[in-house]
């Protein structure tokens, strides 16, 4: 397979923007590393038509895909899971071409996986698993077991993408193979929610205790982002104020259900503020005491 894609990754080797190329070929029949092709070729460049680029091809009977990702574009998927194949292709994948050691550098740093990038994705997936664990609680409150089961399953996947985080290490797309490594106590959690006899409506409930009691050991710990943000100053944040925060961007959009877990936690504490309006408070939003003594 390789033979015939050489032609196509030795033209844009010969481009000065591209910065490396890797090959990914599928290793097990049922594997999703590969998207389903039997090879993937990534080829990481500085500047292109597009940010990225997919081509698909068929040879005798096998598929490839071609995708063509800008550098920045690449680094915002490690950085935040836009694309969580890329991390895997990168750490996986054979080095075909690598200008000046790109390649080599980039899987060095997928190693070392830096402390402040890994607050960041644990922050992403907090606020996605908090969010999560809310609605499936509201749902189960409403009587629709069938979607709060739904929920409570892709709890659980944001929980252990946290967990593989915890450890310093990136969560694959086979994340559940990784916890059932590195953390127990959540790869049970896991077991026991798919594998139990109890109804439905019962199952769900004793999810939802055994979740709340796990999700709230790592609360401090996995909102460390955020809370070294507000740190930052000693009055009090409007909401507006956090959301608007550059370092924030990349989980905004669970900002809101991220602020009610930790207020409801105890984690942070509610400001009311007068406004103009005659008894109507804006809330604004400070790190409580609790927190600032265990630092």
């Amino acid at each position: 397979m390789e033979n015939f894609l050489r032609p196509i990754y030795q033209e844009h080797a010969s481009n000065p923007d591209t910065l490396g190329i890797l090959l990914i070929e599928k290793i097990q029949h049922d594997s999703p590393v590969t998207d389903e092709f039997d090879v993937i070729l990534l080829i990481i460049v500085n500047e292109y038509e597009q940010t990225w680029y997919v081509k698909h091809y068929e040879i005798e009977g096998k598929t490839a895909a071609l995708h063509i990702v800008r550098n920045d574009i690449l680094m915002k998927w490690i950085d935040t899971s836009g694309y969580r194949s890329a991390v895997e292709w990168i750490i996986l994948g054979k080095p075909v071409f690598d200008r000046n050691e790109y390649i080599a550098h980039l899987k060095e740093q997928l190693r070392d996986f830096p402390k402040d990038k890994r607050d960041l994705r644990k922050m992403i997936d907090f606020g996605k698993l908090v969010k999560s664990y809310s609605e499936a609680k509201s749902l189960y409150e409403a009587g629709e077991f069938n979607d709060a089961h739904s929920k409570i399953l892709d709890s659980l996947h944001y929980l252990a993408r946290l967990a593989v985080i915890e450890k310093g290490y990136y969560p694959e797309v086979t994340v559940w193979s990784q916890v059932k490594k590195i953390d127990f106590e959540v790869y049970k959690l896991y077991e026991v929610f798919i594998e139990s006899n109890e109804t439905v409506d019962k199952r769900i409930e004793l999810m939802i205790i055994g979740m709340d009691f796990v999700i709230h050991n790592r609360a401090i710990i996995s909102a460390k982002h955020l809370l070294d943000i507000m740190k930052t100053k000693d009055s009090a944040w409007s909401y507006a104020d956090i959301k608007s925060h550059e370092k924030v961007q990349s989980y905004r959009l669970d900002l809101s259900a991220i602020l009610s877990y930790l207020v409801e936690k105890n984690i942070i504490s509610v400001v009311l503020e007068q406004t103009k309006g005659h008894g109507v408070y804006q809330r604004k939003y400070m790190i409580s005491d609790v927190v600032t003594h265990k630092d």
